[in-house]
């Protein structure tokens, strides 16, 4: 069912959203104090092409993640979330689209705290 779903979520839609996470990737990297954010959003472009089947785990972060979450958060982050969190919902008003959706909801955690979180597979 995985690769079922990966397929579809990549040809409707994951596809595009993968590209506009390596550009929110670049953009950061043009950021100088953002580029460890920036290398984060193009694993986060790998996640997306295909996030049936994984989820971001928050790990323990030091002060200096703290405070480029933060930064992240400010110029980039709100809007991203915001986009991703909308796109979930529009989704989930359709019956058979509520797993495209969820998948979107899984995004949150990681775009919230991009630094010290990290992709693991479902068991």
């Amino acid at each position: 069912m995985k690769i079922v779903g990966n397929i579809f979520w990549f040809i409707f839609g994951g596809a595009i959203w993968a590209l506009v996470s390596l550009l929110i990737g670049v953009l950061c990297c043009i950021t100088i104090i953002l580029i460890p954010v920036g290398i984060k959003m193009f694993h986060f472009a790998g996640f997306i092409v295909a996030p049936f089947g994984k989820h971001a785990e928050y790990n323990k972060g030091n002060a200096g993640k703290l405070v480029i979450n933060i930064i992240w958060l400010v110029l980039f982050g709100w809007e991203t979330i915001i986009s991703y969190a909308l796109t979930g919902v529009i989704l989930c008003c359709t019956i058979i689209l509520i797993p495209f959706g969820i998948q979107y909801f899984k995004t949150i955690p990681f775009l919230t705290l991009p630094l010290g979180t990290t992709f693991v597979k479902d068991n």
